[in-house]
Protein backbone atom coordinates (compact mmCIF):
# COMPACT_ATOMS: atom_id res chain seq x y z
CA UNK A 1 0.00 0.00 0.00
CA UNK A 2 1.26 3.50 -0.88
CA UNK A 3 0.22 6.61 1.05
CA UNK A 4 0.89 10.07 -0.39
CA UNK A 5 1.27 13.29 1.54
CA UNK A 6 1.78 16.72 -0.04
CA UNK A 7 4.68 18.75 1.34
CA UNK A 8 3.84 22.23 0.13
CA UNK A 9 4.91 25.32 2.07
CA UNK A 10 5.38 29.03 1.51
CA UNK A 11 8.83 28.83 3.11
CA UNK A 12 11.30 25.96 3.48
CA UNK A 13 8.96 23.03 4.19
CA UNK A 14 9.13 21.75 7.75
CA UNK A 15 9.62 18.19 6.50
CA UNK A 16 12.55 19.37 4.37
CA UNK A 17 14.28 21.04 7.32
CA UNK A 18 14.88 17.75 9.12
CA UNK A 19 15.18 15.54 6.03
CA UNK A 20 18.47 13.72 5.48
CA UNK A 21 18.21 14.35 1.73
CA UNK A 22 17.98 18.07 2.51
CA UNK A 23 21.21 18.06 4.53
CA UNK A 24 23.29 15.21 3.09
CA UNK A 25 21.52 14.37 -0.16
CA UNK A 26 20.95 16.09 -3.47
CA UNK A 27 18.47 18.65 -2.13
CA UNK A 28 21.24 20.17 -0.04
CA UNK A 29 22.45 21.85 -3.24
CA UNK A 30 19.23 23.88 -3.55
CA UNK A 31 18.68 27.37 -2.18
CA UNK A 32 15.46 28.05 -0.20
CA UNK A 33 13.52 29.32 -3.22
CA UNK A 34 14.49 26.29 -5.30
CA UNK A 35 13.60 23.96 -2.44
CA UNK A 36 10.16 25.51 -2.11
CA UNK A 37 9.64 25.22 -5.87
CA UNK A 38 10.58 21.54 -5.85
CA UNK A 39 8.48 20.85 -2.73
CA UNK A 40 5.38 22.16 -4.49
CA UNK A 41 5.63 19.24 -6.93
CA UNK A 42 6.71 16.65 -4.35
CA UNK A 43 4.88 13.97 -2.42
CA UNK A 44 5.79 11.51 0.31
CA UNK A 45 5.35 7.79 -0.36
CA UNK A 46 5.39 5.08 2.29
CA UNK A 47 5.92 1.74 0.60
CA UNK A 48 5.62 -1.73 2.06
CA UNK A 49 8.33 -4.40 1.87
CA UNK A 50 8.40 -6.15 -1.49
CA UNK A 51 6.68 -3.40 -3.48
CA UNK A 52 8.15 -2.63 -6.90
CA UNK A 53 9.35 0.96 -7.20
CA UNK A 54 10.79 0.88 -10.71
CA UNK A 55 10.33 -1.80 -13.35
CA UNK A 56 12.99 -2.83 -15.85
CA UNK A 57 12.52 -0.99 -19.19
CA UNK A 58 9.72 1.05 -17.62
CA UNK A 59 9.20 4.63 -18.81
CA UNK A 60 10.76 7.07 -16.36
CA UNK A 61 8.34 9.75 -15.19
CA UNK A 62 9.56 10.51 -11.65
CA UNK A 63 12.55 10.39 -9.31
CA UNK A 64 12.80 9.98 -5.54
CA UNK A 65 14.97 10.61 -2.53
CA UNK A 66 15.18 7.61 -0.20
CA UNK A 67 14.22 8.96 3.24
CA UNK A 68 14.33 5.69 5.17
CA UNK A 69 14.59 1.98 4.55
CA UNK A 70 16.55 0.00 1.98
CA UNK A 71 15.93 -0.32 -1.77
CA UNK A 72 17.10 -3.43 -3.65
CA UNK A 73 18.31 -2.94 -7.24
CA UNK A 74 18.16 -5.95 -9.55
CA UNK A 75 18.76 -6.92 -13.18
CA UNK A 76 16.68 -9.62 -14.85
CA UNK A 77 17.63 -12.06 -17.61
CA UNK A 78 15.28 -13.12 -20.40
CA UNK A 79 14.57 -16.45 -18.67
CA UNK A 80 13.44 -14.75 -15.47
CA UNK A 81 16.62 -15.18 -13.45
CA UNK A 82 17.48 -12.16 -11.34
CA UNK A 83 20.67 -10.73 -9.84
CA UNK A 84 20.86 -8.16 -7.05
CA UNK A 85 23.28 -5.51 -8.32
CA UNK A 86 23.07 -2.92 -5.55
CA UNK A 87 21.35 -1.49 -2.50
CA UNK A 88 20.29 2.08 -1.83
CA UNK A 89 19.91 3.75 1.54
CA UNK A 90 18.84 7.17 2.85
CA UNK A 91 19.52 9.76 1.50
CA UNK A 92 20.31 8.22 -1.90
CA UNK A 93 18.68 9.51 -5.08
CA UNK A 94 16.61 6.85 -6.84
CA UNK A 95 16.53 7.11 -10.62
CA UNK A 96 18.72 8.18 -13.53
CA UNK A 97 18.14 11.72 -14.86
CA UNK A 98 17.69 12.16 -18.61
CA UNK A 99 16.98 8.45 -19.23
CA UNK A 100 13.80 7.59 -21.12
CA UNK A 101 13.57 4.05 -19.70
CA UNK A 102 14.87 2.47 -16.53
CA UNK A 103 17.63 -0.11 -16.88
CA UNK A 104 17.01 -1.87 -13.54
CA UNK A 105 14.30 -3.08 -11.21
CA UNK A 106 14.02 -1.30 -7.87
CA UNK A 107 12.15 -3.01 -5.04
CA UNK A 108 11.55 -2.10 -1.41
CA UNK A 109 13.78 -4.54 0.50
CA UNK A 110 12.29 -3.14 3.73
CA UNK A 111 9.48 -0.70 4.40
CA UNK A 112 10.64 2.43 2.56
CA UNK A 113 9.81 6.13 2.79
CA UNK A 114 10.39 8.16 -0.37
CA UNK A 115 10.07 11.79 -1.38
CA UNK A 116 9.09 11.73 -5.05
CA UNK A 117 8.95 14.44 -7.70
CA UNK A 118 8.17 14.56 -11.43
CA UNK A 119 10.97 13.91 -13.90
CA UNK A 120 10.38 17.24 -15.66
CA UNK A 121 10.70 19.22 -12.40
CA UNK A 122 14.04 17.74 -11.32
CA UNK A 123 15.56 17.87 -14.81
CA UNK A 124 14.52 21.51 -15.20
CA UNK A 125 16.03 22.31 -11.80
CA UNK A 126 19.26 20.53 -12.75
CA UNK A 127 19.64 22.88 -15.70
CA UNK A 128 19.01 25.87 -13.42
CA UNK A 129 21.22 24.69 -10.55
CA UNK A 130 24.79 23.55 -11.32
CA UNK A 131 25.08 22.59 -7.65
CA UNK A 132 22.29 20.04 -7.96
CA UNK A 133 23.80 18.57 -11.11
CA UNK A 134 27.17 18.41 -9.32
CA UNK A 135 25.70 16.50 -6.37
CA UNK A 136 24.02 13.99 -8.65
CA UNK A 137 27.29 13.55 -10.52
CA UNK A 138 29.10 12.93 -7.22
CA UNK A 139 26.55 10.29 -6.23
CA UNK A 140 26.99 8.59 -9.60
CA UNK A 141 30.76 8.51 -9.10
CA UNK A 142 30.30 7.13 -5.58
CA UNK A 143 28.07 4.37 -6.94
CA UNK A 144 30.75 3.59 -9.55
CA UNK A 145 33.42 3.37 -6.83
CA UNK A 146 31.15 1.16 -4.72
CA UNK A 147 30.48 -1.11 -7.71
CA UNK A 148 34.21 -1.51 -8.32
CA UNK A 149 34.80 -2.33 -4.65
CA UNK A 150 31.99 -4.89 -4.81
CA UNK A 151 33.58 -6.47 -7.89
CA UNK A 152 36.66 -7.13 -5.75
CA UNK A 153 34.48 -8.58 -2.99
CA UNK A 154 32.68 -10.93 -5.36
CA UNK A 155 35.72 -11.87 -7.42
CA UNK A 156 38.49 -12.24 -4.88
CA UNK A 157 37.24 -12.53 -1.31
CA UNK A 158 36.51 -15.74 0.56
CA UNK A 159 32.99 -16.64 1.67
CA UNK A 160 33.78 -15.47 5.20
CA UNK A 161 35.12 -12.15 3.93
CA UNK A 162 32.11 -11.66 1.64
CA UNK A 163 29.62 -12.06 4.49
CA UNK A 164 31.65 -9.76 6.75
CA UNK A 165 31.89 -7.19 3.92
CA UNK A 166 28.11 -7.30 3.47
CA UNK A 167 27.48 -6.76 7.18
CA UNK A 168 30.00 -3.91 7.25
CA UNK A 169 28.28 -2.21 4.30
CA UNK A 170 24.88 -2.48 6.02
CA UNK A 171 26.28 -1.22 9.33
CA UNK A 172 27.77 1.85 7.68
CA UNK A 173 24.75 2.74 5.54
CA UNK A 174 21.49 1.64 7.10
CA UNK A 175 21.36 4.36 9.78
CA UNK A 176 22.02 7.84 8.29
CA UNK A 177 22.22 9.30 11.82
CA UNK A 178 25.05 6.98 12.86
CA UNK A 179 28.20 8.82 13.90
CA UNK A 180 30.92 7.95 11.32
CA UNK A 181 33.33 7.58 14.24
CA UNK A 182 31.07 5.10 16.07
CA UNK A 183 32.66 1.79 16.93
CA UNK A 184 29.50 -0.21 17.53
CA UNK A 185 26.01 -0.39 16.05
CA UNK A 186 22.98 -2.62 15.64
CA UNK A 187 20.53 -3.11 12.79
CA UNK A 188 17.97 -5.46 11.26
CA UNK A 189 19.16 -7.34 8.19
CA UNK A 190 17.35 -5.75 5.22
CA UNK A 191 17.62 -8.88 3.07
CA UNK A 192 16.56 -12.48 3.54
CA UNK A 193 19.21 -15.19 3.68
CA UNK A 194 18.28 -16.09 0.09
CA UNK A 195 18.77 -12.49 -1.08
CA UNK A 196 22.08 -12.20 0.78
CA UNK A 197 23.24 -15.40 -0.91
CA UNK A 198 22.18 -14.00 -4.30
CA UNK A 199 23.94 -10.71 -3.65
CA UNK A 200 27.17 -12.43 -2.60
CA UNK A 201 27.17 -15.29 -5.11
CA UNK A 202 26.98 -17.89 -2.34
CA UNK A 203 24.52 -20.59 -1.29
CA UNK A 204 22.03 -19.97 1.52
CA UNK A 205 23.76 -22.68 3.55
CA UNK A 206 27.14 -20.97 3.18
CA UNK A 207 25.71 -17.61 4.27
CA UNK A 208 24.13 -19.23 7.35
CA UNK A 209 27.39 -21.03 8.23
CA UNK A 210 29.43 -17.83 7.96
CA UNK A 211 26.96 -15.84 10.07
CA UNK A 212 27.12 -18.59 12.70
CA UNK A 213 30.92 -18.49 12.58
CA UNK A 214 31.00 -14.71 13.06
CA UNK A 215 28.59 -15.06 15.96
CA UNK A 216 30.61 -17.90 17.55
CA UNK A 217 33.77 -15.82 17.26
CA UNK A 218 32.09 -12.90 19.04
CA UNK A 219 32.26 -10.57 16.04
CA UNK A 220 28.47 -10.17 15.90
CA UNK A 221 25.41 -11.01 17.96
CA UNK A 222 22.15 -12.09 16.30
CA UNK A 223 18.69 -11.97 17.87
CA UNK A 224 15.43 -13.23 16.32
CA UNK A 225 17.38 -14.31 13.22
CA UNK A 226 17.44 -10.73 11.82
CA UNK A 227 18.69 -8.26 14.43
CA UNK A 228 22.48 -7.93 14.33
CA UNK A 229 24.68 -6.16 16.89
CA UNK A 230 28.27 -5.29 16.07
CA UNK A 231 30.31 -4.40 19.16
CA UNK A 232 33.49 -3.56 17.21
CA UNK A 233 33.24 -2.26 13.65
CA UNK A 234 37.05 -2.39 13.44
CA UNK A 235 37.01 -6.10 14.19
CA UNK A 236 34.29 -6.68 11.59
CA UNK A 237 36.32 -4.71 9.07
CA UNK A 238 39.37 -6.90 9.70
CA UNK A 239 37.25 -9.99 9.06
CA UNK A 240 36.07 -8.46 5.78
CA UNK A 241 39.60 -8.51 4.39
CA UNK A 242 39.62 -4.72 3.92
Amino acid sequence: MTVRQDVHSASIPVLCQSCEARHRGVCGALDPDQLVSLAKTSSRRFVETGAELIGDAEAVDSYSNVLSGVVKLTKSLSDGRQQIVGLQFAPDFLGRPFKVESAINAEAATAVSLCSFPKAAIERMMKESPGLEHRLFKQTLKELDDARDWMVTLGRKSASEKVASFLLMIARNIDPALDPAAQSTSFDLPLTRADIADFLGLTIETVSRQLTRLRSDGVIRIENNRHVTVDSLNRLQRRSGA
